[in-house]
């Protein structure tokens, strides 16, 4: 038998034995693999346990099929093995005495892979239930995502702004313009393809505002893409120094200024832009005024106020900064809070050029914001470990409004199934309760006889 014939006969062997083990699983209510692998459904089960049946099969007659060639080697600290049915034939006898077992672990080889690829799907459902919620913060709808070395996309829908594009969540899409805090990949690694949906939709090119230092390497990389994929990407790229003011539209503007990180970094603060009557001229009435400004005399002083501050990775020390007033007086302050316990601690936190929870409590008197929202939480921390860590700032920002949601954290399948059943019950519990009121109130004489 030719090879070629042979992979094509033992993947055909796979698929059937995958077939034949989703159908025994169903039928049987088996729940030994759910117990197993609690992140895997059936069908994902009964696929794995056939693709090792198969390479059970391959290491036996020696021939290796191309999908598994990738697969590094490991050693034989964990054993797999898999009992096959009596031979019944010389082949099947051959191949039965030369099969061996095959050597997992945990962190490599299949099981790694496998590992992996349920993180990443568990990480982009938790993303989409993420960046559909969104909150409603001192007037302004809030959206995005914001994971430690992830990706960090937080949106104003009003704004029609998104702050960093990691990795471009659908959302970013519509938003005309993108402040670009500094050229990490978590923070700026979907820009490109921010671009070429915008033009797939027929959308209008965007503003992008990236700092002075890095706007030559972007202007390169879009260059590289349009070559790559002979397409035409276009934006508008300026490169918005700190202090420096660009007109959002009529009412807004929008402004950089100084953070610190392991790179050249920038944050930025968006102004809302209103005119006001000058004193001098405060005492007139609704004619003279009118006439004056028929003649050409300027009236009014424009005020900006700051709405909305993003800050992007950086260490404490912007809070120190006095050009940097307006970041912490802006009605929403939007910043970063990498590391929450002792462990990774201070030190830890601003040798890589992030903030630790503990200094936003030390400086929490600086913070004049109505409302201050956390972002960037490593990974490594679970929800109910953010939630408990910033409970510890109400007490220090009293009357301020510490919000801790732009973040994604893990939940095992079946403690997630657990919480659902919990949730459906107290639901039912309720409305039970709710029935029961409406009862009594409807036809109070049943209660009367009832306690008779």
């Amino acid at each position: 038998m030719s090879p070629h014939l042979r992979n094509k006969n033992i993947l055909f062997a796979g698929k059937m034995l995958s077939s034949s083990f989703l159908f025994f699983l169903q039928r049987s209510k088996f729940k030994h693999i759910s117990a197993l692998f609690p992140s895997l459904s059936l069908t994902t089960s009964a696929s794995f346990f056939s693709l090792l049946i198969v390479m059970q099969i391959s290491l036996a007659i020696s021939q290796h099929l191309p999908f598994l060639s990738s697969l590094p080697e490991t050693p034989p600290e964990h054993i797999c093995k898999f009992a096959f049915p009596a031979c019944r034939s010389p082949t099947e006898r051959r191949i039965s005495s030369n099969v061996q077992p095959l050597p997992v672990t945990q962190r490599a080889g299949l099981f790694s892979a496998v590992s992996h690829a349920i993180e990443e799907e568990e990480y982009r459902k938790a993303r989409a239930e993420v960046s559909r919620k969104g909150m409603e913060v001192e007037g302004y709808s809030i959206e995005g995502v914001s994971v430690g070395g992830h990706e960090t996309c937080v949106i104003i829908p009003s704004m029609n702004t998104a702050f960093d594009i990691g990795r471009c969540p659908a959302r970013a899409v519509h938003q005309d313009f993108v402040c670009i805090t500094h050229a990490h990949l978590d923070h700026i690694g979907g820009l490109p393809m921010y671009v070429a949906t915008r033009a797939l939709y027929g959308l209008k090119p965007p503003t992008v505002f990236v700092p002075p230092c890095i706007k030559e390497d972007v202007e390169n990389l879009f260059e590289i893409h349009r070559r790559m994929g002979d397409t035409e990407l276009n934006l508008n790229l300026v490169a918005l120094d700190v202090g420096e003011t660009y007109e959002l539209r009529n009412d807004l503007v929008v402004r950089p200024f100084k953070t610190q990180h392991v790179i050249p970094s920038q944050g930025y603060v968006i102004y809302s832009v209103r005119k006001k009557l000058k004193k001098q001229y405060s005492h007139l009435k609704g004619l003279q005024i009118k006439k004056l400004k028929l003649s050409g005399v300027e009236i009014t002083d424009t005020v900006l106020s700051p709405e909305v501050a993003f800050t992007g990775d950086t260490t404490s020390d912007f809070i120190l900064n006095p050009r940097n007033a307006d970041a912490l007086r802006a009605k929403i302050l939007i910043t970063e809070a990498t590391f929450l316990d002792e462990d990774p601690g201070i030190e830890h936190a601003r040798e890589h050029g992030h903030m630790h929870l503990l200094e936003i409590l030390e400086h929490a008197h600086w913070f004049r914001n109505k409302a201050v929202l956390l972002t960037h939480f490593s990974s490594r921390y679970k929800k109910e470990d953010i939630r408990q860590a910033t409970l510890k700032l109400q007490t220090k920002l009293s009357g301020k409004v510490i919000l801790s949601v732009l973040y994604i954290a893990y939940l095992p399948k079946a403690k997630r199934e657990k919480l659902r059943k919990r949730s459906k019950k107290t639901t039912q519990q309720r409305a039970a309760r709710v029935g029961q009121k409406r009862w009594r109130a409807k036809y109070p004489e049943t209660e009367t006889n009832n306690r008779s």
